[in-house]
């Protein structure tokens, strides 16, 4: 569970709400205090258990660099919306949300996309189903394939907990015991029941099946022209540092790994996070635009 460690938001940064025709959408959107836009815009997509807050860390960074960043929680996520089809929550269909919200926020053009862990399987369906133009691509602490290891095992027995037992019960006798364990503060920890017991169980349930389950697609990415950075903890625990570096290989990408992190570099190193995003993002636009001189 990826677990913010402020929710006050900074400067430039605030409450969104994004009308598309797959519904709306919560955000957090940061703009830049100073200066102006002049770069093309970042969509944020979260995890499985997180939300848009897994962001804020990074958000204000991010928005000076000259350009609008929309964090967002998925459909069935926190504070967004979700029906209880089943159906609403695989990858495919979750990638179409992600399309749509791309296809807004762009406005025609094109836009920098990052998923973080399950949100990585996400936005990857996004990116090699073609409908969107994307300015680069961004895998943080996500994997070619079905989540690994530890984590794996715990998403497991979480999906079992909440199918038998309820929400209430996996925060009262998991989730917060380990929250309080690990030092978290009381004003996180409340935030942490409030956005888990926000879910819809749908979702949880089948976005767990579907990380448990997913296939690798990464040969199929490899076919998309679009920049693509692989980002990720050095001590990650979903996936390995082995297993994320194999898959850059693979994607002929570039990969930054992050000293420090665990599964979370968005939360655990900030500042390192934004600004490999950064530097990755502006040189995107450099060789798109580039790219684009020559041609013509």
């Amino acid at each position: 569970m990826s677990t913010p460690r402020f929710l006050n938001l900074p400067p430039g940064v605030a409450p969104h709400r994004i009308e598309t025709p797959q519904g709306t959408f919560a955000a957090l959107q940061a703009l830049p205090v100073s200066g102006v836009v002049e770069r093309w815009p970042a969509l944020l997509v979260p995890g499985l258990t997180g939300s848009k807050e897994d962001f804020i860390a990074v958000l204000m960074t991010l928005a000076q660099s000259g350009r609008q960043v929309i964090a967002v929680d998925l459909r069935g996520q926190y504070e967004t919306q979700g029906p209880d089809d089943p159906a609403a929550y695989t990858c495919p269909s979750l990638g179409a949300d992600i399309d749509a919200l791309a296809q807004v926020i762009g406005g025609g053009e094109p836009i920098h996309l990052v998923g973080h862990s399950f949100g990585g399987l996400v936005a990857r369906e996004a990116v090699i189903d073609g409908r969107t133009r994307f300015a680069s691509f961004t895998l943080m602490s996500s994997g070619p394939a079905a989540i690994e290891g530890r984590r794996a095992r715990s998403a497991r027995e979480t999906m079992r907990e909440v199918a038998e037992l309820g929400l209430e019960h996996v925060w009262h006798h998991t989730l917060e015991p380990e929250a309080l364990a690990a030092g978290v503060s009381e004003e996180i920890v409340a935030f942490l029941r409030k956005r888990l017991l926000a879910n819809s169980p749908t979702a949880l349930r089948c976005m767990t099946e579907e990380v448990l389950g997913m296939r690798d697609r990464t040969d199929e990415l490899r076919q998309i022209d679009v920049p693509t950075l692989v980002l990720f903890g050095e001590n990650d625990d979903g996936w390995s540092p082995e297993t994320q570096s194999e898959m850059a290989a693979r994607l002929g990408a570039e990969s930054v790994v992050v000293p420090g992190a665990v599964h979370s570099p968005a939360v655990e190193a900030p500042e390192t996070t934004a600004a490999a995003l950064v530097r990755f993002w502006n040189a995107a636009e450099k060789h798109y635009l580039d790219t684009r001189s020559t041609a013509m």
